[in-house]
């Protein structure tokens, strides 16, 4: 078996910041730590030069897209609509160490970040982000819509549950916990927020990916 590649990480925002050679030393920074900013980085100086610059440098930069659909696919297709938020989901296996968030679709401002979450996948993150961004835009009162790149989460929403086969553990106690409360909070509440699927084939990444492809 090929020995795991060593990682550096680079914390921005956290109880501590700086580059940490460990994901637990990390970890310790970003856990409980609302809005934490992070990434890895394959050598301690790519980390080092990361610390010394800018988080949305790094993490959910916009990448050079060209687009492979007809002028008029995209003509019919339009431009997002910007009074929007977006919401995506990063998992480091599946399962593994999940975390979610919702940033504004135009600045790309983080609105909300939860995690890492441990044994997670990328579908229920997917699931409780959409969550996430529901409730908050009716606590807003707001008329903005909301972008998700997954098709399973809108159907769970739809659902009003999660239909995810990861079995539930002692290690995965406090996601599944979070799982409950999105499904009663879909049960238990209406709202009136437009779900739309963002269109990556057409715009590229959605403005709340974590970067990490």
């Amino acid at each position: 078996m090929a020995k795991p590649k060593k990682k550096y990480y680079t914390v921005w925002k956290g109880h501590h910041t700086g580059v940490f050679d460990t994901w637990n030393d990390c970890k310790a920074q970003i856990i409980n730590f609302e809005g934490a900013q992070y990434k890895s980085f394959p050598t301690f100086e790519s980390a080092k030069t990361a610390y010394k610059g800018h988080y949305k440098d790094y993490v959910g930069k916009a990448k050079k897209f060209t687009t492979g659909l007809s002028e008029a696919r995209l003509k019919l297709i339009g431009q997002p609509n910007y009074n929007s938020i977006a919401v995506d989901a990063a998992s480091s296996g599946n399962p593994g160490k999940m975390e979610y968030r919702g940033v504004d679709t135009q600045s790309q401002q983080q609105l909300f970040h939860k995690g890492p979450f441990e044994q997670g996948t990328n579908n229920i993150g997917e699931f409780l982000a959409l969550v996430h961004g529901l409730a908050l835009l009716k606590q807003k009162k707001s008329k903005r819509i909301i972008y998700t790149d997954s098709r399973t989460a809108m159907s769970w929403v739809k659902k009003k549950q999660c239909n995810t086969k990861l079995e539930r553990t002692t290690t995965n106690a406090a996601l599944f916990l979070l799982v409950d409360r999105a499904v009663a909070w879909l049960k238990n509440n209406t709202y009136t927020t437009t779900i739309v699927k963002w269109e990556t084939k057409a715009w590229g990444e959605i403005p709340a990916d974590f970067g990490r492809k």
